[in-house]
């Protein structure tokens, strides 16, 4: 995998990918985001998306470019993207999310979790990589 074509996802440790979250919420980001996510797919092979949990609120019109790219590519996400996994080390915050996520894998057909640190979302990540061969 041609590392260098992904500014916002870290592939180092593939199937295991990171978001960056320097750009996450840069203004103008969701073109780049939508082709790293196309080239994750392209791949054919599952993986595991870690993101951290966000601290800013994501600019309108990523979030609508985002939403519009993970409706477009449901079915392709849900077979190859085995979990996305949030770290969030406030409680409050994960049980927020936890409360959210079912509505959010009826809608894009991902498992998501969230983990209160970034080796319990490795773990966590390893095992759904396991668990779907």
């Amino acid at each position: 995998m041609d590392r260098a074509a992904f500014t916002l996802h870290d592939v180092s440790a593939f199937p295991v990918v990171r978001m960056r979250n320097g750009d996450a919420c840069t203004p103008g980001y969701a073109p780049a985001w939508c082709r790293e996510m196309d080239a994750l797919l392209g791949r054919n092979t599952p993986f595991v998306l870690i993101y951290e949990g966000r601290r800013n609120d994501e600019p309108h019109d990523d979030r609508v470019a985002r939403g519009l790219w993970l409706k477009r590519n449901k079915d392709a996400l849900a077979e190859r993207c085995r979990a996305l996994i949030i770290v969030e080390p406030d409680r409050d915050r994960r049980a927020a999310l936890d409360a959210a996520f079912p509505g959010l894998v009826r809608a894009f057909g991902t498992p998501q979790a969230a983990c209160a640190t970034d080796e319990e979302a490795v773990a966590l990540a390893r095992q759904a990589l396991r668990a779907t061969g």
